[in-house]
Parts: C-alpha cells; structure tokens; sequence
C-alpha cells in the first residue's frame, strides 16, 4: 500500500502543524515540498483550493484543513495521549483555546507581522492583540507544564506553530517580554527531537506537470 500524500511547504505554520501531527501519531508519509508559484498539477487536481498543507489519503479521500489533519491523524493512533482521551474534562477548554488561537489571535498576528513589514507606526496595537492571547497562555503555563495539564496535548502542538512565529516578528523584543514560561516552553518544543525531525529540509518536489499560483495560506 502507498503511503499517503502530504504537499507542503517547510516553513507554513499551517503545514508545520499538520507535520506535527502526523508525526506524534506515526503515520508514515511521502511529503511533497512544493512551490506556491508553480504548482503541481497532481495537486490542483486532488482540489483546485490549492493551499498547504494537503493531506491525500490512500483512498483518494483529502483534507486540506491542518487542524483536521492532526485529529485525523491522532484518531487513528495516539501514542502519547495528545488528544487527551482519559480527561474528557478538559477536552472541550482544549478545542475552545484552539479556536480562540484560530480565529482572534492568528487575525491579530497577521495584521502585527504587516505593521512590521510596512513599519507602520502603530504596531504595539495589534502585538498588544496577540498579547491578550499569550497572557492566558503564561497564565496556564504557571499552573502546569504544558497549556491544559503536565503532558503536551493537541492544544501545544497546534498552537506551536504560531507561537514561534510571533517570537520571530520582533525577536528582540519577545526575548525580553514578560513571558518566562511561555518562552522555555517554547524552547523545550525546539529542543524536542519531533520538532527538528518535522522541520527536515526536504528537495523541493518536481512534477513534469505544473500550473500557476493560487491563493493560499499565509506562511
């Protein structure tokens, strides 16, 4: 049997999040790096949605959502209990502070990486946004070891990814932030022989078929 597919691009907080779960649940895969400016026509031809990541399933069935590829994943084998199985209690805080991630802080980060980028003379509005979000996150991380208890669940995995981009927009700065905790919690996930194996470099994947850009998930 083949292995499934996963197009993917190295530094895609969205695609290092599917690696993530992918690899904490050992589901063996044949990842495509890819070029968003060149995009294989095996690809657009699973969906024409054309972001990453894409997970293309034995059967041909495919999820191009990372948060649904690492339940998916985690489903069908969990070795380290990352979806929280025996603590149905704090499943439902953990999806809540997933989303809270998802949709309120990943805006704000957004809009704190482009005040960067264009310097924009108001940028401690929007990293004060994404502040509100690392607060409860230190708060958390004064209670236990990881965000919803002292083992790592999907909720540190999938924020990770985020996390660690916000620390890169102002590196400076996050060294010196007020988040002790939050950052060695950052630093014991780089430290983590999954994280560098997730961050491989892979040759970029080439296809004798391409096509050109679509939109996509911000990298």
């Amino acid at each position: 049997m083949t292995k499934p597919i996963l197009y993917s691009l190295r530094q895609c907080p969205y695609a290092i999040r599917a690696r993530l779960g992918l690899r904490l649940a050992e589901q063996e895969v044949e990842i495509r790096d890819i070029s968003l400016k060149d995009k294989p026509i095996e690809m657009l031809t699973v969906t024409s949605k054309g972001t990453v990541p894409l997970l293309v399933l034995n059967n041909g069935d495919y999820i191009d959502e990372s948060l649904n590829i690492m339940i998916w994943a985690l489903n069908q084998h969990d070795p380290q209990n990352i979806l929280l199985a025996d603590s149905s209690h704090l499943f439902t805080d953990m999806i809540n502070l997933i989303a809270r991630n998802d949709c309120k802080y990943i805006a704000a980060l957004e809009h704190y990486k482009a005040d960067i980028r264009y310097h924009n003379p108001n940028i401690a509005i929007y990293r004060n946004l994404c502040r509100s979000f690392l607060d409860d996150l230190e708060g958390r991380l004064n209670n236990h070891r990881f965000f919803m208890c002292d083992n790592p669940s999907l909720a540190d995995y999938a924020i990770l990814p985020f996390i660690r981009q916000f620390s890169h927009v102002e590196r400076q700065w996050f060294r010196h932030a007020p988040y002790p905790r939050l950052q060695a919690w950052l630093e014991m996930h780089y430290q983590d022989p999954i994280f560098s194996q997730i961050m491989k470099k892979h040759p970029r994947w080439q296809s004798s078929n391409t096509s050109t850009s679509y939109p996509h998930e911000t990298a």
